[in-house]
């Protein structure tokens, strides 16, 4: 941004300040040093006790007045022109003052039309913000919408899934117990054969050994006859 603050020219010309004032110390007699005298000669002095009043030698009190007596309107004149020159600057300077004053007015009503510029650029920002905010609580919404039908969606997937699964499982164990029960009846089945077969083979034995014992009974004679 330029900087438009008033430049040097635009103020109205200060006319040189008039010679510097004296200090009281550059005057023709230092009124200060004079009253002080005067404070001195009076402190100094003889005091009366119970009356409160002083006692001052009245010549030396006389010429001391008489010394600032005489050196007062000098001093008069030159506090006049100091008065005098005092005006002066402060007229200068409240012109001076005017003119900041005025070119402060200036620049105000310029800061003022850029301010507006600057409101105006603001507020469509705002605007701009606000339609970003209400955009993406939409889309928020929205993605939190699509988020739950998916979950719920997955959900119903895990469900149907499980609900497969166990009827898969119970076809399984079906078949297994259908399986294992054809097994075991066959097992049970030749089991049967086989004891059937061992009870058969021990009733011959059984048979054979009685058929034998008569047969050993008539040999055992004919041993005993011979």
């Amino acid at each position: 941004m330029a900087n438009n603050l008033p430049s040097q020219q635009e103020f109205t010309t200060i006319s040189p300040l008039p010679e510097k004032p004296p200090k009281i110390q550059e005057m023709g007699v230092d009124m200060q040093g004079e009253i002080d005298r005067l404070e001195d000669l009076i402190l100094s002095s003889t005091h009366l006790p119970f009356v409160g009043k002083t006692l001052i030698d009245e010549d030396t009190l006389i010429s001391q007045l008489d010394s600032m007596r005489i050196n007062l309107p000098d001093c008069l004149q030159q506090a006049n022109q100091i008065l005098q020159q005092r005006e002066q600057i402060l007229g200068e300077a409240q012109n001076y003052a005017q003119k900041i004053v005025e070119n402060a007015q200036r620049r105000a009503a310029q800061l003022l039309d850029e301010s507006r510029i600057v409101q105006q650029a603001e507020g469509q920002a705002n605007q701009i913000r606000r339609q970003v905010q209400q955009d993406c609580e939409t889309l928020q919404r929205k993605t939190i919408a699509d988020v739950e039908q998916i979950r719920q969606k997955i959900q119903q997937e895990v469900v149907k899934t499980r609900q497969q699964a166990i009827m898969e499982a119970e076809d399984i164990q079906n078949e297994a117990d259908l399986y294992a029960d054809s097994v075991l009846s066959k097992l049970e089945k030749d089991l049967s054969d086989m004891l059937r077969v061992v009870s058969n083979g021990r009733q011959q034995v059984h048979t054979q050994k009685v058929n034998l014992a008569p047969r050993q009974q008539d040999m055992t004679i004919v041993k005993k006859a011979s």
